[in-house]
């Protein structure tokens, strides 16, 4: 562009400035008042619209303007905090499909009528489970249907973690009001049959499953429907092992095929009817068709985001083609980016987006073009391009990499999209009129994908497959993708060796570990649950992995495990099960299934076999680190809570304690030890600040500096007690609590025992709701104990309740518990004494 000349108003540098402008506001801890953002999209307006050098401004203005506006407006669309917890009587229709679990439903509702306070919600999106009645099948929901239910709700709320899922994020994208359960099955009333779209597209995914036998219609119904209610677990580990996952279930891809399929039947038309020529010119029918297909099938795809976005796309060059503007790659790809981004600028918070658009800025820029290049040389190109230049994006947004995945796609793509999909399509276009030949096309598909799954399968099946990276920095990203970029230069470009030198801080990271006779504790976020992780200079170990109810998730997978990975861990030196409760061992198994533990510890009564008993009075040392055992004594029954195992961490003249569930009967007899033997700076909160633990002569004992108190966000026990909080302020103990903060980190080092980070105050994004105090404790008003289900949900199990079942009270909060050992080993025993 010489000189002064003003860019194009829709050309690649106005494209660039709009999404720097809409990317800036993520980061953002607070959105600015609406004065400012109005004020930024006037006079962005204003430097855009002229003629003038000024426009990439005008854009970076807009999009900043666009970003605060729509993220402000669904903020406020979403649950007032005054109706979170009460009973609240809706009408709605389901959205999309729902899931049915074997006693359990979950299932979007957009809400077409209330009254009274509810009716706030009218025309809001919620996420909802409904649970089956003991004894019952859970209810038959059918897409597209009108109910009338009674609801009680919470604010879209999750976990954060190192590593984790940022469900507030992912609220804030999809529009979600609230999350919550159907509080009165009984009462609840179908007001109208499915209809509309989701029903169409339930029939569909019926009639899919009626035509293929056996369990191979799920990848029929995922690759031509969008619907992934039939893939398992193992079915996920097998296509990210494999590199995959992008061709399962609807994508651009399968928007731009239909596409281009709607492009080859109207110029067949034109052929066929030369006059059409006469009425309207061929280049602009075939992008009207092209476009019409690409609407229509985004519609029968429930009107996924990818499937939206690539619409859009479609739309915007279809309509630049209708209006007879030339248009090359560039400038598509620019005329697209700028009407997603003015459309939804929200969209930049999806992985997806950064996935389609920078896989397709690289191959424009990479791949040649013109005769004599063949079809193979260019594939190939496409696949290694792809490959590289998506890296650090994937490794920002799921912190893993498929080692086999670029050489599985070689055959995977071609098979998938020239294949099945097209079959899978092909069998939606004939079910209306001719369902047998529908049928054969489904079974046709059905029979492609498992020939090439068996393949997939024993390529999962190699340890190394799947590569998992520790949580990158944002520079680490930056000095990738200009890594990547420079290695993607032509040939002549000198100096591709040192550009695979700036991979290394993403792909090879220097680990953050304590020096030696230094300990790191993390405090894990698990709703109304413990897992800690303790790291010394060379080793790991992991105190309790957090609950796993039977109507909720596994945090141990999907909380626990992204963390640790996240951290760098690769295995585990020690697993500790405080004991036998859901909240505190619900997800070992999934742990130890992911990560080896060379030692694994338990009570005595509940260890499995294998495991190593906890015993007060013995420990081990690892790289200038204490640990030892202060409970439960020898022979000591196991009475759950109060056969937590008590561990002490001595690390260069600081210390911590972690007692897991005891109650004040287990705190009395440790009261009694010597002082040096039990006095620490940090102490995790006994059961989760609950009246039984935290007595004052255990505190006074103790003489904490540090409170470290694991607690779920309004969990349905009303902890930690305000009676308890009172205690720790008498002794002016500084608490940080995981519902408030997230994740906490504490060094143990020669200067005592100091916070490094608390995640919500420290890493701040304007759609998470931050603690109210961040210099202490914040947990806010009075807690209550109404029961109220948390709903910290995860990935695909959003709105289970995550803490239903978790945190059930044991033996030990009884006064009669049976507690001290008689002498000789005697299993019987009088009295414990509790504490004031």
């Amino acid at each position: 562009m010489p000189p002064g000349r003003a860019p194009e108003p829709f050309g690649l540098a106005v494209a660039a400035a709009l999404l720097a402008g809409t990317l800036w506001v993520p980061g953002l801890a607070t959105l600015p008042a609406p004065l400012w953002w109005m004020a930024w999209g006037a006079a962005g307006l204003a430097l855009w619209w002229p003629a003038t050098p000024w426009r990439p401004l005008g854009a970076f203005l807009l999009g900043l303007s666009l970003a605060c506006a729509h993220g402000a407006f669904a903020l406020s669309r979403q649950l007032p905090p005054e109706l979170a917890g009460r009973a609240l009587g809706v009408e709605g229709r389901v959205l999309g499909l729902p899931v049915a679990g074997e006693d359990s439903v979950r299932f979007e509702l957009r809400v077409e009528a209330a009254e009274g306070e509810a009716a706030a919600l009218v025309g809001r999106r919620l996420q909802l489970s409904w649970f089956a009645q003991p004894g019952e099948a859970p209810p038959e929901l059918a897409p597209g249907s009108r109910w009338r239910l009674q609801l009680k709700l919470r604010v879209p709320r999750g976990v954060v973690n190192p590593g984790g899922f940022d469900f507030e994020r992912r609220a804030l994208e999809r529009r979600l009001a609230a999350t919550g359960h159907v509080s009165e099955p009984g009462s609840a009333r179908r007001l109208a049959g499915a209809s509309g779209l989701d029903a169409l597209r339930g029939r569909a995914s019926d009639a899919i499953s009626w035509a293929v036998p056996g369990d191979g219609a799920r990848f029929v119904q995922a690759l031509a429907l969008g619907d992934t209610r039939g893939l398992d677990d193992r079915d996920w580990e097998v296509l990210r092992a494999t590199g995959l996952t992008h061709l399962i279930a609807i994508s651009g891809f399968h928007v731009g095929l239909v596409a281009g399929f709607g492009a080859l039947l109207a110029r067949l038309a034109w052929w066929l009817w030369p006059a059409l020529a006469w009425r309207w010119p061929r280049p602009q029918g075939v992008a009207a068709a092209a476009l019409l297909m690409a609407v229509a099938y985004t519609a029968l795809a429930g009107f996924a985001l990818p499937t939206v976005r690539t619409a859009l796309m479609i739309g915007v060059v279809a309509l630049a083609r209708m209006a007879r503007r030339p248009q090359g790659t560039g400038r598509s790809l620019a005329l697209a980016t700028i009407g997603v981004l003015l459309v939804d600028p929200l969209s930049v918070l999806a992985p997806g987006f950064w996935l389609s658009y920078l896989g397709v800025a690289w191959l424009l820029w990479c791949l040649p073009s013109g005769p004599g290049q063949g079809w193979l040389r260019p594939y190939l190109g496409a696949q290694g391009v792809a490959s590289l230049g998506l890296l650090p994006v994937g490794a920002w947004f799921f912190a893993q990499a498929s080692i086999p995945g670029p050489l599985v796609n070689l055959v995977g793509i071609p098979w998938i999209s020239l294949g099945v999909v097209p079959l899978s399509l092909a069998g939606l276009g004939l079910q209306p009129l001719w369902p047998q030949a529908a049928a054969w096309a489904w079974r046709l598909a059905a029979l492609l994908m498992d020939w090439l799954w068996q393949g997939l399968e024993w390529v999962a099946s190699w340890p190394a497959a799947l590569a998992w990276l520790p949580e990158p920095s944002l520079p680490a990203v930056v000095l990738a993708l200009a890594g990547v970029f420079w290695l993607l230069l032509p040939r002549a470009v000198p100096g591709k060796a040192l550009a695979a030198l700036l991979l290394l801080p993403l792909l090879w990271p220097v680990a953050s570990r304590p020096a030696r006779g230094e300990a790191e504790l993390w405090l894990l976020d698990v709703g109304q649950g413990l897992s800690l992780l303790v790291l010394t200079e060379h080793h790991a170990l992991l105190y309790d992995a957090g609950p796993a109810p039977p109507r909720g998730m596994d945090f141990g997978e999907a909380a626990v495990l992204p963390a640790l990975r996240a951290l760098g861990v690769r295995k585990l030196d020690a697993l500790v099960a405080s004991h036998g409760d859901n909240d505190h061992a619900g997800g070992v198994d999934a742990v130890l299934a992911a990560l080896p533990a060379a030692e694994r510890w338990g009570p005595r009564g509940w260890a499995p076999p294998g495991w190593r008993e906890c015993e007060a009075g013995q420990g081990w040392a690892w790289d200038g680190v204490r640990f030892t055992w202060l409970h439960p004594t020898a022979y000591f029954p196991y009475l759950r809570n109060d056969s937590s195992c008590v561990l002490r961490i001595e690390a260069d003249g600081a210390s911590a304690l972690l007692p897991g569930d005891i109650g004040r009967h287990v705190e009395a007899r440790l009261a009694k030890l010597p002082a040096r033997a039990l006095r620490s700076d940090v102490l995790l909160v006994p059961h989760h600040g609950s009246d039984t633990s935290s007595s004052l002569d255990f505190l006074a004992a103790v003489r904490p500096r540090l409170g470290l108190l694991p607690v779920g966000h309004d969990n349905r026990f009303g902890l930690p007690k305000p009676v308890v909080l009172g205690r720790y302020a008498r002794y002016q103990v500084d608490l940080h609590d995981s519902a408030h903060h997230g994740a906490v980190r504490v060094r143990l080092g020669p200067g005592g025992a100091r916070v490094l980070e608390r995640m919500r105050p420290d890493r701040p994004r304007y759609w998470r709701h931050a603690p109210a105090d961040v210099t202490g404790y914040a947990i806010g008003g009075p807690p209550t104990t109404k029961v109220r289900r948390a709903g910290t949900d995860q990935g695909r199990r959003l709105g289970d309740g995550a803490d239903r079942g978790a945190g059930d009270s044991g033996a030990g909060h009884h006064p009669r518990a049976f507690l001290e050992p008689a002498a000789q080993g005697s299993a019987a025993a009088g009295p414990g004494r509790g504490g004031p």
